[in-house]
C-alpha cells in the first residue's frame, strides 16, 4: 500500500475509535500521532531493504508482530506518563494498523494472504527490491502508478482508494479539521497577542508623549 492510504486506514480506525470510545473528535497531537505511526513500518523497512539491502523485499522487522506490539506498548506507556495517553493510543493504533492493511491489500490485489509479512523473523517474504536505492525505487513505482491515473486506467483497487480517500477527507471535515484547526487556532492566539502588545506600546507612547 501507499504510504497516504496507510495514512487513511488509521486516521479512519483511530476516528472510529475516538467517536465510539471517547464520544469525541481526534486532537491535532493525535491526528499527527495515528498518521506518522501509520506509514512508520514502510520508514523503516522500505531503506533497509532497498538502499542497504538487509531484508530482500520492504517487510522485515518494521512489519513484525512482534516488533509492533512492544512498540505499540513502550510509546502508550511513554505517552501516559507525559499526560497524553490519547496520543499513544493514536500511535499504537496507526502503527498496528498498517499490518492488516498490507495483508488484506495483497489479498486484494494478489489473491491470496500474505501473513508471513508480519511474521518477522519467524518467517520473511522473498523477492527482489523494485529499484537500487529508495528513491529510485519509489520513483519507478510511483511512475506506473501515476502513469495509470493519467492515462485513466483506473482499476477497481484505484476506485476504490479514490472513494476512501474521498470519505476520509469528509470524516477530516467533520471532524473539526484536527491539526489544521489548532494550527488556526494558535495563529489566532499569536495574531491577538501581538495585536495586544502593539495596542499596549501604542498606549504607552501616547502617554510619554503626555
Amino acid at each position: 500500500m501507499w504510504p497516504w492510504e496507510h495514512a487513511i486506514v488509521g486516521y479512519l480506525a483511530y476516528s472510529l475509535c475516538c467517536h465510539t470510545v471517547f464520544r469525541d473528535s481526534p486532537g491535532g497531537l493525535e491526528a499527527v500521532a495515528v498518521v506518522f505511526a501509520a506509514v512508520l513500518p514502510d520508514l523503516i523497512d522500505k531503506p533497509l531493504a532497498w538502499e542497504y539491502g538487509v531484508f530482500d523485499v520492504g517487510y522485515g522487522i518494521g512489519h513484525s508482530v512482534f516488533f509492533a506490539v512492544p512498540l505499540a506498548i513502550f510509546v502508550g506507556t511513554i505517552a501516559h506518563a507525559g499526560a497524553r495517553p490519547r496520543a499513544g493510543l493514536a500511535f499504537g493504533l496507526g502503527y498496528l494498523s498498517h499490518l492488516p492493511a498490507d495483508i488484506a491489500d495483497t489479498a486484494f490485489r494478489q489473491g491470496y494472504l500474505l501473513v508471513d509479512l508480519a511474521l518477522w523473523p519467524i518467517a520473511t517474504v522473498e523477492g527482489q527490491p523494485p529499484g537500487p536505492g529508495v528513491l529510485e525505487a519509489f520513483l519507478l513505482l510511483f511512475g506506473r502508478y501515476a502513469g495509470d491515473i493519467l492515462a485513466g486506467n483506473l482499476s477497481t483497487y484505484l476506485w476504490v482508494q479514490l472513494g476512501l480517500a474521498g470519505f476520509t477527507a469528509l470524516v477530516w471535515l467533520l471532524d473539526g479539521a484536527p491539526v489544521l484547526r489548532e494550527f488556526l487556532q494558535a495563529s489566532h492566539r499569536a495574531v491577538r497577542t501581538l495585536s495586544g502588545r502593539d495596542t499596549a506600546a501604542s498606549r504607552e507612547n501616547e502617554s510619554n508623549r503626555r
